[in-house]
């Protein structure tokens, strides 16, 4: 059953985004726990999906782009404008002084909210595009799945259809 779209359900989104937790149930971690974090590729790259509900987190090749480069990399931005104006107005240091000190904070802090800015973009996603579970006859978006046998199918074992003969280029001389 599909939530209404109301201020409400996106901050409610937003709240399971911020605890990194699924955005449709809520319960289940999206990232592993920081406890079994062995390498970068556990630190950045999402569960497969919510053991609870079924919710994917990571649809297709390239899911994640937009939160790299809109969430985590906006945010980092306006963090590091912040920190320099506040380093600025507050201080009377060297123009390196002062990007060192915003520069080294603004790589600690994109790496650190790597996973809140795709937690933020699965929230978001949910909260527009909604995916649902289909019920009835499809193959759930499953594209492995082996089709029926039927009369125009080949049986297993049987030997495939011959491919059709390769396109013939024109225009394309030998002698050059």
């Amino acid at each position: 059953m599909q939530e209404e779209r109301s201020l409400k359900t996106a901050l409610l989104y937003l709240k399971r985004a911020l605890f990194l937790q699924c955005p449709t149930c809520g319960t289940k971690p999206i990232f592993l726990p920081l406890s079994v974090t062995r390498n970068m590729h556990d630190w950045f790259a999402p569960l497969d999906g919510c053991p609870r509900c079924g919710y994917p987190y990571e649809r297709e090749p390239g899911y994640f782009l937009m939160s790299i480069w809109a969430i985590n990399y906006g945010f980092g931005a306006v963090f590091a404008v912040a920190l320099y104006g506040i380093y600025e107005w507050f201080f009377a240091w060297s123009i390196l002084k002062l990007l060192m000190a915003t520069i080294i904070p603004l790589a600690l802090f994109n790496f650190a909210f790597a996973r809140h800015s795709k937690a933020i973009f699965l929230a978001f996603d949910l909260f527009c595009d909604p995916h649902e579970k289909k019920g009835g006859g499809d193959d759930g978006g499953n594209r492995l799945a082996v089709p029926p046998l039927d009369g125009n199918s080949p049986q297993r074992g049987a030997p495939l259809p011959a491919s059709p003969e390769p396109p013939v280029l024109v225009g394309l001389r030998k002698d050059s």
